[in-house]
C-alpha cells in the first residue's frame, strides 16, 4: 500500500488545527517539523479536493509526493526519536539504546505509520493519566488503539485482559508487531470500525480518536463501562470540552480531571448510574 505525503508550511498553532482536521479526514501519520507538517495517508484514500477545502480556510500551500510501501519504514525510522514521558513511561523502536535511567515502564515498537508513537500531545497526556489509574487485575478496551501502546502499557500496569480495535488494517498489524515485541500475552487486537460487536464490560476504557468519533459513541462507551468504571479521553481540543462534557454527563459520566498540553486536551471521567 503506497501513501502519499502532504507537506504543509504551518505554524505550531496551525499544525495543531490541521492534525485535528486532517485525523478526521483519515490522516494516520503526522512528523511536525519547526515550520512544516507533513501528513500521511494512504494513496487509496486521498481525496485532494477535501485536502484542499481543509486548506484553503487557513490559507496554506502544500506539496504532494507519493511514497511506495517499500519506502515506508526507511522514511519513518528516519524521522523517529525515543518518546519518554515524565520518569514514567518511555518508547523506543528496537534500534535505539534503553533508556537511561530506566522508567518505570518501557515499550519498544516498530515505528511504522500507526497513530500514537508517544510523540504527539494527545497520546503523553494520556499516559499521564494513566499513571495515576490503578490497572491491577483489571480488565481495559483500547478504542482506536493505533500503535497499541496504550493497550501495552495497560498490561505492563497489571491489567489482566487488555482488548483492543482500530479500524485501519495497517495499525492493526503494526499493533500485533508490537505486542510481540512486547511479550503482551493479554492484549487481544481485531480490525473494527464500531463498537457494535463488542459485548464485555471493562473496568478502564481509553479512546484518543477525535471529537465527532468520541461524541458519536459517548453512549455506547459507557455500555461497555462497569459502574465505576474509568474513561480517559484525548484527541480533543479546549475549545471542545464544553461540547465533549454535554455529550458525556447525560450519557453516565463524571468528569474526574484533565490535562491540557499544546493545545490538547485529555480528560479522565467516571462512569456513573444513570437516572
Amino acid at each position: 500500500m503506497s501513501h502519499i505525503a502532504i507537506t504543509m508550511h504551518a505554524g505550531e498553532e496551525q499544525a495543531d488545527m490541521l492534525i485535528a482536521r486532517l485525523a478526521e479526514a483519515g490522516y494516520e501519520g503526522f512528523e511536525e517539523q519547526p515550520d512544516a507538517l507533513i501528513a500521511y495517508i494512504p494513496e487509496g484514500d486521498f481525496d485532494e479536493a477535501a485536502l484542499q477545502s481543509v486548506l484553503s480556510s487557513y490559507g496554506i500551500d502544500y506539496t504532494k509526493e507519493r511514497i511506495e510501501q517499500e519506502n515506508w519504514n526507511a522514511v519513518w525510522e528516519s524521522n523517529f526519536q525515543p518518546v519518554l514521558v515524565d520518569d514514567f513511561c518511555g518508547i523506543r523502536a528496537e534500534f535505539h539504546p534503553p533508556f537511561t535511567p530506566v522508567p518505570a515502564y518501557e515499550i519498544v515498537i516498530t515505528p511504522k505509520m500507526a497513530f500514537g508513537t508517544g510523540h504527539h500531545a494527545t497520546t503523553s497526556s494520556v499516559i499521564r493519566l494513566m499513571q495515576g489509574i490503578a490497572f491491577e487485575g483489571k480488565d481495559v478496551f483500547d478504542f482506536g488503539t493505533g500503535t497499541g501502546i496504550l493497550a501495552i502499557l495497560a498490561e505492563m500496569m497489571g491489567a489482566v485482559r487488555a482488548d483492543a480495535i482500530d479500524y485501519d488494517e495497517w495499525a492493526v498489524n503494526n499493533t500485533i508487531e508490537n505486542v510481540a515485541a512486547n511479550n503482551s500475552h493479554r492484549v487481544k487486537v481485531w480490525q473494527a470500525d464500531n463498537l457494535d460487536a463488542v459485548t464485555h464490560t471493562y473496568d478502564v476504557l481509553l479512546a484518543n480518536i477525535n471529537l465527532h468519533v468520541l461524541l458519536r459513541y459517548m453512549h455506547d462507551m459507557r455500555r461497555l463501562l462497569k459502574e465505576g468504571g474509568i474513561l480517559v479521553l484525548s484527541g480533543i481540543m479546549p475549545a471542545d470540552e464544553t461540547q465533549i462534557l454535554e455529550a458525556a454527563i447525560p450519557a453516565g459520566f463524571a468528569l474526574q480531571q484533565r490535562i491540557e498540553k499544546d493545545n490538547w486536551l485529555a480528560l479522565q471521567l467516571t462512569a456513573i448510574a444513570v437516572k
